[in-house]
């Protein structure tokens, strides 16, 4: 069994409205089938704020029209990737306090990483369907 070690860092929103939270469920990754924050890897030459305004236009098709940084923070997780293959991640996100202007989010898969993007109740989430950020944010943010 081979173990590949790897760094990730990403922008991540924190979009809520009426005591609700935009979250995407992953289709793919070590949090596949939990409901996470969107948001993405920054790609080369990309700030934080430009890889956070592409993400949420990519995956839950929103305009960004007010950010402000919540909060840097990481997370390691141990994942299968293949029957041959663990991935070590150190996860690392930078989360963001986003307002948006739009109120309808895109539901349908992107068919990269997201299975859609939907209005969540943070009252009746449980730990268990949340990735770590998710998590985090759904712990320590005053509504």
């Amino acid at each position: 069994m081979n173990t590949v070690v790897k760094t990730h860092i990403g922008s991540y929103g924190i979009i809520i409205k009426d005591e609700k939270i935009a979250l995407i469920r992953k289709a793919r990754g070590g949090y596949k089938g939990k409901l996470d924050l969107p948001g993405g890897g920054i790609e080369h030459t990309e700030t934080p704020e430009e890889t956070l305004i592409r993400e949420l236009q990519e995956e839950a098709d929103v305009t960004v029209i007010n950010k402000e940084l919540f909060d840097v923070t990481s997370t390691n997780i141990l994942w299968q990737m293949n029957e041959d293959t663990k991935e070590d991640l150190h996860h690392i996100g930078i989360l963001y306090k986003v307002e948006i202007k739009e109120d309808k989010l895109k539901d349908t898969p992107d068919f990269l990483d997201s299975e859609g993007c939907n209005w969540y109740d943070i009252e009746t989430l449980t730990k268990e369907e949340l990735s770590p950020f998710a998590k985090y944010v759904i712990e320590n943010i005053n509504i």
